[in-house]
């Protein structure tokens, strides 16, 4: 056989070879559902926005290069910056936590990173996390550090003698008991950690603090508290100021001249200039509290303000950061950011100006004592005038969005979703300018925090959007009008019970009709200019002031935080089969999946679904789309989220 021949053979069987496992991929079926065959022809893309950014939970500033900073998102990872806020790279999106609570640098090794996840705050909105990360190399590259359990983390300290010395405060699940909690500390560069102060299964330490000259001296925060979706207890017998003089061998706590009854949220800030000096803002029950101030290192205080951190209330601020460059500067983070110039005596509103509020973090530069650089709820500012002014970092695209709808616009549709504290926006999915979907492309359709959005799809100018506790509101993109079209109860009836994120649907058989619910359910036939409820109250209707937390019912004189928060006993979801007209599902905060097949003329209640506890609380619920008898329906029990079908 000639050389030709023998090529020309060789390639006559590869291509028989091919086609034959090219028609046995064929003959393969995929398999059903979500799996990742059937989504790896999707690609997530960046669509914005950060024209009004999102909540910031820590900052660090690179302590030999000012140019390098790392930003800790509540709810989207770190970013970092090479030139000061001009560019930002994601550089935390490959782990297993979006949620961020603390971060810290190895002072020894600033291109060190330490990571702690899950937001070290008691919000209803937090995401928790897996515990400690660490990056050798500027956040190329991470590796999971322990503590998994912690679920929030609120503060990492290095050693600066020895950066294999690190101290944890692990406050643990926010929504139920256990996990890892309390301080941690590891002697071996994050390979074991001991558990060196704790308390009972609901307190964690929020804080830790090393003594600035020196190190073996620490000081931590222990913090009761507990959250479900009736009430959030922030504070107990167990929470406290404590001391270690040997590096966190032995403890005791601080108590004199400070108060004696049950106290919540602390944050403690230590002096740069005289390390005997140890400020603390101390929560108590109905949000009274104050200012202390010590000056022989905790062993005795003085209260110098009733000053406490408001608006949402002490749960979601308290941190204290003491100047390194005036002696008896202290910022506390509030609403407002809030500035002593005399140790306590005396707070000052900063000027605000156009800066977002809800403030939680604060940095400085040790060159330059009037430089500022802050974290709020609506992202980064910086301040070259020791905060007369602020420049805001306009392109940190960290909104968080609650929830999300897509109108039916052309040649591109329209994205709207409600954001925590930064308004209900919209935006495109696309656009045909070369530059892409700029933040001038965003539009704000209603001002507070956002939360379910729906919009009409036979006309992509209305759109319904809704601030917190049900304040409902008909916009109209052509004028920009927002019309209040919130339902209201008659002479005589009880007040709406409206959820923080209350649900609205357009029906699928009506596009003017609407349905929305407080604790019951409301149709509107004429997109909202009026309403008839169609049920009665869907709850099950319990106080939820009786109800046990922590493993027990709590006295009016306790540390309560009823405010920012949902009302309890409300519906929480709505569906309405696309193929049965007034076949209506409905689940409650409160453990209830109620059902009408008939609009609303009767209702018939579930109150078990197998292998569920009672008392879930109804994320969402779904009529299938091509089946009239089954549903779906996501829960959340406490602290485990499941789904279930019913058919």
């Amino acid at each position: 056989m000639s050389r030709h021949s023998a090529i020309r053979m060789l390639i006559m069987a590869l291509a028989a070879a091919t086609m034959l496992a090219q028609a046995s991929v064929a003959d393969e079926k995929p398999e059903p559902g979500l799996n990742d065959e059937s989504l790896s022809g999707l690609e997530l893309r960046s669509i914005g926005p950060a024209f009004m950014s999102g909540r910031i939970a820590d900052l660090v500033v690179h302590p030999q290069n000012r140019n390098i900073w790392y930003v800790a998102v509540g709810s989207g990872g770190v970013w970092k910056t090479l030139n000061r806020g001009t560019t930002w790279e994601p550089i935390f999106d490959d782990q297993l936590s979006y949620s961020v609570g603390a971060l810290a640098l190895d002072p020894n090794d600033p291109d060190t990173i330490w990571v702690g996840t899950g937001e070290n705050v008691s919000g209803r909105h937090v995401g928790f996390g897996d515990g400690l990360y660490r990056s050798r190399d500027g956040g190329k590259s991470w590796t999971n550090m322990g503590l998994r359990a912690s679920e929030h983390i609120g503060m990492i300290r290095i050693d600066p003698r020895d950066s294999k010395v690190i101290y944890v405060a692990a406050q643990g699940p926010l929504w139920s008991a256990g996990g890892e909690r309390g301080v941690y500390k590891t002697v071996d560069g994050g390979e074991t950690w001991q558990r060196i102060l704790s308390a009972g299964k609901y307190t964690g330490a929020n804080e830790v603090h090393l003594d600035p000259v020196n190190p073996d001296v620490v000081y931590a925060v222990l913090h009761q508290r507990m959250r479900n979706v009736a009430v959030l207890i922030n504070g107990g017998p167990e929470s406290g100021i404590f001391k270690s003089t040997d590096g966190g061998a032995n403890w005791r706590e601080l108590t004199e001249g400070l108060p004696e009854e049950d106290k919540g949220k602390i944050g403690i800030a230590i002096s740069s200039q005289d390390p005997d000096v140890i400020y603390a803002t101390i929560e108590l029950a109905r949000r009274t509290g104050g200012f202390w101030r010590s000056a022989d290192g905790g062993e005795t205080w003085e209260k110098r303000n009733d000053y406490l951190s408001s608006g949402t209330g002490p749960h979601y601020y308290q941190e204290l950061f003491a100047s390194p460059h005036a002696f008896d500067r202290v910022y506390q983070m509030d609403v407002f950011l809030h500035v002593t110039e005399d140790g306590g005596k005396t707070f000052t509103k900063m000027p605000r100006g156009a800066r977002h509020t809800d403030h939680h973090a604060l940095a400085f530069v040790p060159d330059d004592p009037l430089y500022l650089l802050a974290g709020t709820d609506g992202g980064l500012y910086e301040s070259y005038d020791l905060g007369a002014t602020w420049k805001f970092a306009a392109n940190l695209p960290v909104t968080q969005f609650y929830k999300v709808a897509v109108d039916y616009d052309q040649p591109f549709y329209n994205i709207y979703g409600g954001t925590q504290d930064n308004n209900t926006q919209g935006g495109p999915s696309r656009t045909d300018n070369i530059t892409g979907i700029t933040n001038a492309d965003w539009i704000v359709t209603l001002g507070g925090d956002g939360h379910q959005p729906a919009a009409d799809y036979s006309n992509a100018d209305i759109v319904y959007a809704q601030s917190q506790q049900g304040y409902l509101h008909r916009y109209d993109r052509r004028t920009g009008e927002a019309v209040l079209i919130q339902p209201q109860p008659g002479p005589g009836e009880d007040s709406e019970r409206f959820n923080w994120d209350s649900p609205i649907l357009i029906s699928p058989h009506d596009p003017a009709r609407l349905y929305f619910a407080s604790q019951r359910i409301w149709r509107s036939d004429d997109r909202g200019d009026s309403w008839t409820p169609i049920s009665g109250d869907l709850s099950r209707g319990e106080d939820r002031m009786t109800l046990p937390i922590m493993g027990r019912v709590w006295s009016f004189d306790s540390l309560w935080d009823l405010l920012a928060m949902s009302v309890f006993g409300n519906v929480t979801s709505i569906s309405e089969s696309p193929l049965v007209d007034g076949l209506i599902y409905a689940g409650t905060d409160d453990g209830l999946i109620q059902i009408t097949g008939d609009g609303g003329a009767t209702w018939r209640r579930v109150d078990k679904l197998p292998g569920v506890p009672a008392h879930f609380f109804v994320n969402d619920i779904k009529a299938d789309l091509h089946d009239p008898d089954t549903v779906y329906v996501v829960l959340t029990t406490i602290s485990q989220a499941t789904s279930r079908r019913i058919s």
